[in-house]
């Protein structure tokens, strides 16, 4: 079996005087654009008040990949009215651009009583002009809470929508899943498909499931670094590789590839969170959360 292999951990920082100071950091989407490293990055309040939002979306850059420096002005904001979709809050961003050069961001949009997520688009010619355009995906009946958005094209040119949600009762109570969805191109209407892979009874990731990036190595299968955890909360990041369609696992990572340190504090949790991931000199960076507060990144080989 292929090995992916953890060789540095870095602290990922962001600079002073930044709209999301004070706050917790976590769901850091970073890729390279114009020699430098942009980033979307979720803050939340700490602590997080009855009628704070559950998250604010920054952008920023950098030029190491380590050191950020946000922009002045938050790019995805709660909407004002107390029946939007993300009245209670943005989270998870997910950055792709499209044919035209736009932006095209997927997030999460949490209503007003923080009871139900729900995926949106925002577009736009830059990430401060982001216009809110849609929502794209749903929770059907039984389940909830859709987010974490990861988003791929197949070499047939049709289009991948992988989501966490809220798995069905009889599922497991508070339990969540893996879901994946198919379009024909990028705007179109998404359309649900079976499970791409099971939680596994006697392991680490025995009961939660969370999409990661999806990201591909020369010479190797298309590999989503997951979010998995077991009954009470223990998130690690390990890995799942698929067939070039996305249709078949090829394979599965037996133990997590990043394990978190013991919290700072006893009171924080127990969590390590994949992101997103750049492929570069031939590696990968893994940008992830610790305690749901800090951001990191991780160095990983590829062994075949």
């Amino acid at each position: 079996m292929p090995t992916y292999a953890v060789e540095q951990l870095d602290t990922v920082s962001i600079a002073a005087g930044s709209p999301l100071d004070g706050m917790d950091l976590m769901s850091p989407f970073v890729w390279r654009e114009g020699g430098r490293y942009r980033m979307l990055v979720r803050g939340v309040p700490d602590p997080l008040g009855p009628h704070d939002p559950t998250g604010l979306i920054a952008s920023g850059w950098s030029d190491d990949g380590l050191a950020f420096t946000l922009d002045d002005t938050i790019a995805i904001a709660p909407g004002d009215d107390p029946a939007d979709a993300d009245a209670g809050g943005c989270e998870d961003p997910t950055v792709l651009i499209d044919g035209n050069g736009d932006y095209v961001v997927y997030y999460t949009g949490v209503d007003a009583a923080r009871s139900q997520g729900v995926m949106i688009v925002a577009t736009g010619p830059t990430l401060q002009s982001l216009k809110k355009r849609r929502i794209v995906l749903a929770a059907p009946p039984g389940e909830g809470n859709i987010k974490e958005a990861t988003v791929v094209q197949t070499p047939a040119g049709d289009w991948r929508l992988f989501y966490e949600y809220a798995a069905a009762e009889e599922q497991g109570i508070g339990a969540s899943r893996v879901g994946v969805a198919s379009a024909a191109q990028l705007h179109d209407r998404w359309v649900s498909l079976a499970d791409p892979f099971p939680i596994r009874a006697d392991s680490w990731d025995n009961w939660h499931l969370s999409t990661g990036p999806i990201c591909q190595l020369p010479g190797a299968d298309p590999v989503m670094f997951y979010n998995g955890a077991t009954l009470d909360a223990r998130w690690r990041i390990g890995w799942v590789s698929f067939s070039a369609d996305f249709a078949t696992v090829t394979g599965r990572g037996l133990e997590p590839v990043i394990l978190p340190p013991p919290p700072v504090e006893r009171s924080k949790t127990d969590i390590a969170f994949a992101a997103s991931t750049v492929v570069e000199d031939g590696m990968i960076s893994l940008y992830y959360s610790l305690e749901d507060r800090t951001l990191r990144r991780a160095r990983i080989r590829y062994y075949a």
